[in-house]
């Protein structure tokens, strides 16, 4: 192992065992242990973003019929189709169908069990880990964009309680987060400065930016997904004034693990400026990306976002690996 990857994981080791790491999941994630090469399945996968885009595509007849430019060596023109934006697919669904269909759509994608990833699977193992290891117990916040509930699953089936706190898209509390606790209760997060409720402080917490499916009644069923969805995201308050006071504050002081996520992921960009702005991160944070592009490494540079390259699935067996190695109630050496 090279010096800067031990380095690398000693921070990380030390950034969970005081519990000042944030995972932060994109929609890559899912594609985490997928065999490569291997297709998306309705029913049997979760789509990474590009997939959902294709799905959504075909289930309601969008093509992107691309754009015509004049080569500049033979003067003829040639038709040019971009890989297809999911932002702009799901608007043109809501405006063509209404956002009912839509919602149906995604409902009936998301309202289905899935295995969990290896990814999934480790953050899950590791509050107890930590009590294994007699070390203080220290809860994480995991930050996701996905909508499904193949994380909370994960947490489920390790026995280990978590808060849930999602973003409401849509409806008549449009621009709140609504937390639900293991307990069953489930509040709206109607003044997020003076809401204390949930915190790191007893379990883990599980935030939904771009709100998630309702496994439940469906009533809650909240996705951050059309372009009309991110100006509105867009023009609200910082997203750390919305979100509960203890979260926020967490954020401000945390390391930053962001994971299935690159520079054409157009929420990131939009997420990273409603709660930073353009500054730079206060702690050191990391970025998991095989093969990233100049431009790619030019953006993570501005935020003083370390990338590594390499495939998430290696990173986190690299990750686990450490982590069963670290001594008992030793902290990390």
């Amino acid at each position: 192992m090279s010096d800067s990857l031990d380095a690398h994981y000693k921070m990380v080791l030390k950034g969970i065992a005081d519990g000042r790491l944030v995972p932060f999941l994109g929609a890559g994630v899912n594609l985490c242990g997928r065999r490569e090469g291997t297709l998306f399945e309705r029913g049997k996968d979760l789509p990474s973003g590009g997939e959902l885009a294709k799905l959504l595509a075909e289930d309601f007849g969008y093509s992107s019929e691309g754009q015509e430019v004049q080569c500049p060596n033979c003067l003829a023109k040639h038709r040019i189709v971009y890989p297809l934006d999911l932002l702009r697919v799901a608007q043109h669904i809501a405006v063509m169908t209404g956002s009912g269909p839509l919602y149906d759509e995604l409902r009936t994608l998301f309202d289905a069990d899935y295995p969990p990833t290896p990814l999934h699977t480790f953050l899950a193992s590791l509050p107890a880990t930590m009590r294994a290891k007699q070390l203080p117990p220290r809860y994480q916040l995991i930050v996701t964009t996905n909508y499904d509930d193949v994380l909370e699953h994960a947490f489920q089936q390790a026995n280990e309680p978590y808060d849930l706190v999602a973003y409401m898209a849509d409806g008549e509390h449009r621009g709140k987060f609504w937390h639900w606790s293991p307990d069953g209760a489930n509040n709206l997060v109607d003044k997020p400065n003076e809401y204390k409720e949930v915190s790191t402080d007893k379990r883990t917490v599980i935030l939904k930016i771009h709100g998630a499916v309702d496994r439940g009644t469906g009533e809650r069923d909240s996705y951050v997904i059309t372009e009309d969805h991110y100006i509105d995201f867009l023009t609200r308050t910082d997203i750390s004034n919305l979100v509960p006071v203890l979260l926020a504050a967490k954020m401000r002081r945390s390391h930053f693990l962001f994971m299935g996520y690159s520079l054409r992921d157009w929420n990131l960009r939009v997420i990273l400026h409603r709660i930073w702005g353009e500054q730079k991160l206060s702690y050191k944070s990391w970025a998991i990306q095989l093969d990233p592009q100049e431009l790619d490494l030019r953006f993570w540079l501005k935020r003083d976002v370390d990338i590594l390259n390499t495939r998430l699935e290696d990173y986190v067996a690299a990750l686990n690996k450490h982590v069963q190695e670290m001594p008992q109630s030793g902290g990390v050496q």
